[in-house]
């Protein structure tokens, strides 16, 4: 771990925090109110042990495969530091067993199949040992036309979260979505708020809103967002393999 990969990346974290900061005081909010997770996806584990001596603690991975050695490599990298993983991206339902022994959070929950999958395989988990605490989870929301890019409709989420809510495996965390490719972001994150307050309404300790990414967290942030996810930002570019 180079003293100028630590210096680059204490750079960026500064920049992004700024950005936020700024994002909080124009929407009228405290800064203490957004967490910062920082998208790891590509990078190496180092690069995670290092942000985390910067003050990080929230990190998160899209795919499975990639974030179980990455899991355990920071582990033995940091294996004091006290930090969660989530997953952020698309989950295949037979990825659940292996999810569920990493993840302290699932972001990407779109369907009722794939809450059965997970409840089946944390209630497994937890009667084996492999963790400690029910599996916190996130809906995933599809705020936009194409359905290729994940998520769950709006108008089935209380539906979804219903389902989530009556499992003594799962947690019912709050939404997570992200912004179309082509829309306007603003629209987008104003509709995920609506969503968000009507979960809450039913479920008040579903507050997490996980939206924004390195190009429109100001948006998100706008729009009452509580965790941003930032890879490229604090990062940079996207490595075209794992390390």
């Amino acid at each position: 771990m180079s003293e100028e990969r630590r210096r680059e990346l204490a750079e960026s974290l500064q920049e992004v925090r700024a950005r936020l900061d700024a994002a909080c005081r124009a929407a009228g909010r405290d800064p203490s109110e957004v967490e910062l997770v920082a998208v790891t996806k590509t990078f190496p584990a180092s690069d995670a042990a290092l942000l985390s001596d910067l003050g990080l603690t929230e990190f998160a991975e899209n795919r499975e495969q990639e974030a179980r050695g990455k899991v355990a490599e920071f582990a033995e990298l940091r294996p004091d530091a006290a930090v969660r993983w989530r997953m952020v991206g698309q989950l295949q339902r037979n990825k659940a067993r292996a999810v569920v022994r990493w993840a302290d959070v699932v972001e990407s929950v779109d369907s009722e199949r794939l809450v059965d999958a997970l409840q089946r395989a944390t209630a497994n988990a937890l009667d084996a040992g492999d963790r400690d605490d029910p599996l916190d989870v996130l809906i995933q929301v599809n705020l936009d036309p194409r359905p290729e890019r994940g998520g769950c409709p709006p108008e089935d989420v209380p539906a979804l979260a219903e389902k989530i809510a009556v499992s003594s495996d799962l947690r019912l965390r709050g939404v997570m979505a992200v912004a179309p490719l082509y829309g306007d972001p603003e629209v987008a994150f104003a509709t995920l708020s609506v969503i968000s307050e009507r979960v809450r309404r039913d479920h008040p300790e579903a507050g997490e809103v996980s939206a924004g990414m390195s190009g429109d967290l100001e948006s998100a942030v706008a729009h009452g967002s509580t965790r941003v996810r930032v890879g490229t930002a604090l990062l940079g570019g996207r490595r075209l393999t794992s390390p």
